[in-house]
């Protein structure tokens, strides 16, 4: 599934005017910078994989998580499939082994020097990334399970939510190293509906983040283990 005319035409009207594009990254592999990076997928998906942002490899390919910390990502997911002891994916089997998760993140522009995007920012694009989340992708047998890929990733589930949900959602990453071997039910108001949604967080996967990178393969194939 992709996105719609209308859908693609209104983030490039976002786009437009929005300082913190890294254009160049775009530019230098001759992609047009308005245009957003969705992945999405399957609309009855099990599984959505929600990250932050672009970077460069995501930029100029045009497909999420794709850099170094998405190819372990994807690796994970090639593993569930074929094996722990299967060989590393190549690049078009990485690509493959995504083919029936759903991809997200916060924001589908990659900004300039890798900076989490602010917060502004997120608020502009949520609404539209909501309605990918909610509208076009249902999860399996009523069920919406996100593995949430850093902070940025778990908290905007809180943007533009009731107090309640997101006092739960600082309650559960307080729980430290913790909250990467659990899981957290929440609520999610959207186009005046509740939509039950299954939060499982996990470290971003970027090679910056030297505290988890090293151990983001072991925790991902956990979690895919444990959400089935």
């Amino acid at each position: 599934m992709g996105l719609t005319a209308a859908q693609h035409a209104a983030f490039r009207r976002l786009a437009q005017d929005l300082l913190g594009i890294d254009r160049e990254a775009y530019e230098s592999a001759g992609r047009d910078w308005r245009d957003p990076v969705i992945g999405l997928g399957p609309r009855d998906a099990a599984l959505c994989l929600f990250g932050r942002d672009p970077g460069r490899t995501e930029a100029q390919q045009g497909q999420p998580f794709l850099g170094k910390g998405g190819q372990l990502v994807r690796a994970a997911l090639h593993r569930q499939r074929h094996g722990a002891d299967a060989p590393a994916p190549d690049f078009a089997q990485s690509i493959e082994a995504g083919s029936e998760v759903f991809w997200l993140n916060t924001a589908p522009y990659k900004p300039v020097g890798n900076k989490a995007w602010s917060m502004a920012v997120k608020r502009r694009f949520q609404p539209l990334m909501a309605e990918l989340l909610i509208d076009a992708w249902q999860g399996r047998d009523g069920r919406r399970t996100v593995i949430a890929l850093g902070r940025e990733a778990f908290f905007w589930f809180g943007i533009g939510q009731a107090a309640e949900l997101n006092a739960a959602l600082d309650g559960f990453w307080a729980l430290g190293d913790a909250r990467y071997a659990r899981t957290l039910e929440v609520g999610y108001e959207h186009g005046g509906s509740t939509h039950p949604i299954v939060l499982a967080p996990l470290p971003h996967p970027s090679p910056a983040n030297a505290v988890w990178f090293s151990r983001f393969s072991a925790l991902m194939d956990a979690r895919l283990k444990q959400l089935g």
